[in-house]
């Protein structure tokens, strides 16, 4: 589905993304690890049209969407998650997913004077898409609570319900699991696997917790300093020794080989 295609993204000097070349494919929860500074997180604003590549090419399904911007990309089913959630505090949970929806009846002055009907309509059809995805994760009891006032973990699922509101295609998930509790985490890891095999949502999933990552993910495509270190399941790559020495530190590495 995703193609990215020696990808470079440099800041003066600096190559946070130093030619980085990955398959995401179709229908997969593929994992994105590394160390901090890896590049994970501006690999994922240059695909997501956040920034411009320096170099490089990506690709979807075969079409060139290198640095098409953010709300072309939303259009062809590409979204995003962030680290920190980015909610609207003084709306409720419910109407920050109703607002998702492009090109509303009601964005138009013209229509919520003289086409009332259609626009309560059109309402009362995005209220209740946005009943069914607060249902399906779990918060339908939260629709009313203003946004501000949930924890950081249902926000995440709040962000989460947001792509389930348009058609998405893939979803690239940014450290999901930060700041949340666990409760919550398998809520939102639960979710993530049925978006995948109920409604065919690929993902892309940027996440430190590797017990999370481990249950979730296959592949797993490890970075270090801008490029793409190994590729493989969950064991192969945490046993991969290159992984072992960038990612978990070469004392460790020592510490697994004079335990083998």
């Amino acid at each position: 589905m995703i193609v990215v295609e020696n990808l470079h993204r440099h800041f003066g000097s600096f190559r946070a993304v130093d030619g980085a070349s990955l398959h995401i494919k179709a229908g997969s929860i593929t994992g994105l690890i590394g160390p901090n500074g890896a590049g994970k997180t501006t690999l994922f604003n240059v695909i997501a049209g956040r920034l411009p590549p320096t170099s490089g090419r990506v690709l979807m399904s075969g079409e060139d969407i290198t640095g098409l911007p953010p709300h072309e990309l939303f259009h062809k089913g590409v979204l995003r998650t962030f680290q920190i959630a980015h909610e609207f505090g003084s709306m409720t949970v419910r109407e920050n997913l109703m607002m998702v929806p492009e090109g509303q009846t009601g964005e138009t002055l013209w229509n919520t004077w003289f086409r009332r009907g259609a626009v309560a309509a059109e309402e009362r059809r995005i209220r209740e898409r946005a009943d069914e995805v607060l249902e399906f994760l779990t918060i339908r009891h939260l629709a009313d609570e203003r946004a501000a006032n949930i924890s950081g973990g249902q926000k995440k699922l709040l962000e989460l319900g947001r792509t389930m509101m348009v058609d998405a295609k893939i979803v690239f998930l940014d450290e999901v699991g930060a700041g949340v509790n666990r409760t919550l985490l398998n809520t939102i890891g639960d979710a993530i696997v049925r978006l995948n095999q109920e409604r065919g949502y690929t993902f892309c999933v940027i996440e430190h917790d590797m017990d999370f990552i481990a249950r979730l993910c296959n592949p797993v495509i490890c970075m270090a300093e801008g490029r793409v270190l190994a590729e493989g399941t969950v064991d192969e790559v945490k046993n991969d020794e290159r992984v072992i020495e960038a990612y978990l530190g070469t004392g460790l590495k020592n510490k697994v080989v004079a335990n083998g």
